[in-house]
């Protein structure tokens, strides 16, 4: 049996509690890892709806549950077009498409590829000339060039290699998209690898077997410095990768993660963009294959980690960190200066040789006074609090993020085409046979889809008789649980808009009831906004709950598309119309989502509908009493993310009450808010030309 000194077990036991302290422990990484395989498939069912050209993965640390919220690492999205299949053998090819078959030959770096352009109509060699996508080599073949993904993403600026990236809400990761083709068989150069195994036994016969079926993809990346290097694309073996990071023990993920906050902590800061992630993840490996597994124990993670230190340290001499299923790839080639290398290598020789000491200067985390506290027993706040309501609030603002792309078609459809778009979609996802977390995905979508179509059906009815039909009506209750309100609001306003006041108060009624102010958290990701806090009632529910407590405690906005505009009153109308010619040069592509549509959050349009209801019905105090709510949330919620808009109906309910001062005060603070494509100027010139 492998012994340890008692030192050694002590600090590697205190190690072990703190980064159970900071969300390094089964639950948090069974719960991250959830929680990103359940939008991976949301996203995907929504591609098949879509037109079922692409797919998407969620891949590095925050899928993998190897991280922490002072590491901060982005969201990996890779994104496959199945338009361009990749074949490895003649025998794959597929007819009617363009194939590209995959060149490993010794004129190409290891780890890399070529991709020649076979003929659609047979399996041959594509006759073409070389241009823009294309080039033509000596021999004839005709490849294709790495730089086509980089048009593809065409308008984005920041490009980190092969990918491109996201900023998303502030207090929540960004993203970075990278755009791939796959083959589904297992890569040649990687072939090896199936076949060989190391002291560890791992990874098992049953993990190279699965690894195998999931293929490979290529990336538009050439190798740093290559002759080809417009010509090569990047093997990618992520899908195995993610298999064998799922099968590892929760030492060997705390392991990994303390890996990364001493590169963070101890190197990034004078040699940044030296030793990257990916170079600590495949070191693990390594280690992991070539030591017996009863090493690999919680009280035994400073000696796990020293080994993996050790290992990189050794790695960084002879400037080769070998792929781990492609060794001929060196991950290090032309990484690692000769003017840092001395530097970096005492840098970690002294973490070695510190016996855990040194990790006490890492403030990642807290992680140094963190172990420091530790030995005196003293606890700090762990970060669960903080990671379980992220998690849950990311599933839903991913969500509103996929739904974005269902209803790009339909916001340039006439409201007859929606209607059948959406039919199409909410009978597909109906009757899909779907288990598991295809299952749980569906469900989310289910409610969203099912309302969106009542409300295009409810305004088509109420453009043709002034009414609601029993079909309309029956959809929109089938999707009331997407949230706590926003499709309950849906079904209010156009009840609202036919004149059914009384059974709108009803309605408001409930939604305000299951509104509970200390718990729901306010959801939009129609453009970020600072989320500054996230109450502690949610917090607490999100300790013990999935996805499906999002119909309790989270509210989307409440978005009107143009096909839609019959059921919005006339008030929120104008926001349908916000830009000017001039204000359009100034919108993102991501703004053109929802700025022509009608988009208010949930509480602001809940008592902006109370007082427009009770007005009707005469309710003076009560009326006063939703617009005094509707002022004090404006004022004092701090995550809306259509602060203007609601700032607009604000506006509008002054002046009805004949308060023309403070509606233009009111529209002025929304220009404050956004001061461009705002309906906001068109309030301001009326008020004024009156």
């Amino acid at each position: 049996m492998y012994q340890v000194p008692n030192y050694t077990q002590n600090v590697s036991m205190k190690l072990s509690e703190v980064l159970a302290d900071i969300g390094v422990d089964e639950r948090i990484v069974m719960k991250r890892r959830r929680t990103f395989l359940l939008i991976e498939v949301i996203e995907n069912i929504n591609y098949q709806l879509i037109d079922g050209s692409f797919i998407t993965y969620f891949f590095g640390s925050q899928s993998e549950g190897t991280t922490t919220i002072g590491i901060h690492s982005d969201t990996d999205r890779l994104i496959c077009t199945k338009l361009l299949p990749v074949i490895q053998d003649w025998s794959d090819w597929v007819p009617g498409v363009l194939n590209l078959l995959m060149i490993q030959d010794n004129y190409v770096s290891p780890g890399y590829c070529l991709l020649q352009s076979l003929r659609p109509d047979a399996p041959l060699p594509e006759n073409g000339e070389s241009g823009q996508f294309f080039f033509k080599d000596r021999t004839g073949k005709l490849l294709l060039k790495n730089s086509i993904l980089s048009w593809a993403i065409g308008g984005h600026k920041e490009i980190h290699g092969p990918a491109y990236a996201q900023h998303g809400q502030p207090g929540f990761m960004d993203v970075d998209k990278v755009l791939a083709l796959h083959c589904t068989t297992w890569p040649q150069q990687a072939r090896q690898w199936l076949l060989q195994q190391g002291e560890g036994q791992w990874p098992s016969a049953e993990m190279k077997q699965y690894c195998s079926r999931t293929g490979c993809f290529v990336v538009g990346v050439g190798c740093k410095g290559s002759e080809h290097e417009q010509l090569e694309w990047r093997i990618s073996t992520s899908l195995a990768e993610r298999c064998l990071m799922f099968n590892l023990n929760i030492t060997q993920i705390r392991c990994y993660v303390l890996m990364k906050m001493i590169i963070k902590s101890l190197i990034n800061p004078f040699f940044p963009d030296v030793i990257s992630s990916y170079m600590c993840k495949t070191v693990l490996f390594h280690c992991i294959s070539n030591t017996h597994s009863n090493i690999w124990r919680e009280n035994n993670l400073l000696t796990c980690l020293s080994l993996c230190l050790y290992l990189l340290y050794n790695n960084i001499i002879n400037e080769n960190c070998p792929h781990f299923m492609i060794p001929e790839n060196n991950l290090m080639r032309g990484k690692i200066s000769s003017a840092f290398k001395p530097y970096i290598l005492e840098i970690l020789n002294n973490v070695i040789n510190s016996e855990g000491v040194a990790l006490l200067g890492i403030k990642c985390d807290d992680l140094g006074s963190r172990v420091h506290h530790k030995f005196y027993n003293l606890s700090l706040y762990k970060a669960s609090d903080f990671i379980l309501p992220a998690l849950l609030v990311n599933i839903a603002v991913f969500t509103s993020e996929t739904l974005k792309y269902t209803y790009d078609d339909i916001l340039d459809s006439s409201p007859y085409e929606a209607v059948e778009i959406l039919k199409n979609f909410v009978s597909k996802t109906f009757n899909s046979q779907y288990e598991g977390l295809d299952k749980a995905a569906s469900l989310v979508l289910l409610p969203w889809y099912c309302t969106t179509l009542g409300s295009v059906l409810a305004s088509l009815n109420i453009h043709q008789y002034n009414n609601v039909s029993a079909d309309a009506l029956k959809l929109i209750s089938l999707g009331l649980n997407s949230d706590v309100a926003s499709s309950r609001l849906k079904l209010a306003s156009i009840l609202y808009c036919v004149r059914e006041v009384q059974k709108t108060d009803l309605i408001l009624s409930e939604i305000e009831k299951r509104y509970d102010l200390q718990i729901v958290e306010p959801v939009c990701q129609c453009n970020p906004f600072v989320r500054k806090t996230i109450r502690d009632e949610f917090k607490e529910l999100c300790d013990n709950h999935n996805e499906t407590a999002l119909q309790y405690i989270t509210a989307s906005c409440v978005k009107f598309m143009p096909c839609e505009i019959h059921c919005v009153p006339t008030e929120l109308k104008y926001e349908m119309n916000r830009s000017t010619k001039e204000d359009r040069v100034f919108r993102t592509k991501r703004d053109n989502d929802w700025m022509d549509c009608a988009v208010v959050d949930s509480l602001p349009y809940l008592y902006f509908l109370q007082y427009k209801v009770y007005s009707h019905l005469g309710r003076h105090d009560q009326k006063q009493a939703a617009l005094f709510k509707l002022t004090r949330t404006i004022k004092e919620e701090p995550n809306l993310g259509h602060r203007e808009t609601a700032l607009n109906l604000l506006g509008k309910c002054m002046e009805q009450e004949g308060r023309a001062g403070e509606a233009l005060q009111c529209y002025w603070m929304s220009l404050n808010v956004r001061g461009r494509n705002n309906a906001a100027k068109i309030h301001i010139n009326a008020l004024l030309s009156v």
